[in-house]
């Protein structure tokens, strides 16, 4: 049975968000149609991706990074990850800004996720990996 992780939203996205939508009414406000529109598809755009961002991993032994409509899927074999681990991004003492799993695989190639069970999503994969190597 495939296994699907969904997505945390992170404090920047909502910043995004919030940016974006006050853009939008600015230029509305203003009465600059045009730049309206174009505010307003950033926004969809933004609001799409984050809605529907999905980490599945399949009973073949595949991990999909899926982050939305507009973007194209990512398909990594289980068996090409070299590592999977927890990262933080600009730690201040115990505090960081973000928190978010860098997966290698391949030679040299990263990807991350942004899952909500973090822990279960990097034990999963480890299990599945020691799995397959036996």
């Amino acid at each position: 049975m495939n296994r699907i992780f969904h997505a945390r939203i992170a404090g920047y996205q909502y910043f995004l968000i919030l940016v974006l939508g006050a853009n939008a009414v600015m230029a509305l406000w203003g009465k600059h149609a045009i730049l309206a529109i174009v505010w307003m598809l950033l926004l969809v755009v933004v609001i799409e991706r984050i809605i529907h961002t999905s980490y599945t991993i399949t009973t073949d032994d595949q991990l999909i990074l899926f982050s939305g409509r507009f973007i194209r899927k990512r398909t990594i074999p289980l068996k090409d990850i070299t590592s999977v681990a927890l990262h933080y991004s600009m730690k201040f003492g115990r505090f960081s800004i973000l928190r978010y799993v860098l997966i290698e695989y391949g030679h040299g190639k990263y990807a991350t996720a942004l899952p909500v069970k973090e822990k279960e999503f990097i034990a999963l994969i480890e299990q599945r990996l020691t799995k397959n190597r036996i």
